[in-house]
């Protein structure tokens, strides 16, 4: 595993499409229980090469009830995104993840992670990827059909603050997801 994410950190595959050049992002251990497979690192995490280190990071700690300190252990949480770098600024956000990433490196990482019991799925590139034919309509509609993919894939929307009026409009989610995630999170990381 400290072989491949050596190797990670010093791609530049696509670095001639991203506007702050390569610096992958990525934290994984072959211990880990949980991975979490999300889109692209933003410009702040870009800056602090510490992954989901923003409001976004802030609230997907807070939907799974877990601390900073279990968030960041790699033996117990891996972080893939879909694109490993900062991919730039688009019109109304940042641009999509890069799509070299994942076929590239994903599998070799995951193959390397012995007893993964959850993936979470954040985010329409990660579960466009990985659901494939099994996607509903809508990225609502995935999210409300979240137990048909258990139970190896937990699926999300963004946490990113931008998706605050999404959660307003469906309240359903805070009330009827949130703690189902925070209860399959809490019973996994209890496991010796």
């Amino acid at each position: 595993m400290k072989q491949l994410l050596s190797l990670i950190s010093k791609c530049d595959e696509c670095s001639l499409q991203l506007e702050l050049g390569p610096r992958p992002i990525v934290s994984a251990h072959t211990n880990s229980k949980i991975v979490i497979i999300g889109q692209a690192p933003g410009s702040i995490v870009h800056k602090s090469g510490i992954p989901w280190d923003d409001k976004s990071g802030q609230n997907l700690r807070t939907w799974m009830g877990i601390d900073t300190k279990t968030f960041y252990d790699p033996k117990k949480i891996a972080l893939l995104p879909m694109g490993f770098c900062y991919p730039g600024k688009g019109k109304s956000g940042d641009l999509p993840p890069t799509k070299q990433c994942a076929p590239l490196w994903h599998q070799k990482l995951l193959r390397k992670i012995e007893n993964v019991e959850l993936t979470l799925l954040i985010g329409k590139y990660a579960q466009e990827y990985y659901l494939g034919n099994q996607l509903k309509r809508t990225l609502t509609d995935t999210v409300k059909n979240y137990k048909g993919y258990l139970p190896n894939y937990f699926v999300l929307p963004h946490p990113s603050p931008r998706n605050n009026i999404w959660q307003a409009k469906n309240e359903w989610y805070k009330r009827d997801v949130i703690p189902q995630l925070q209860a399959k999170v809490k019973s996994i990381l209890q496991k010796k």
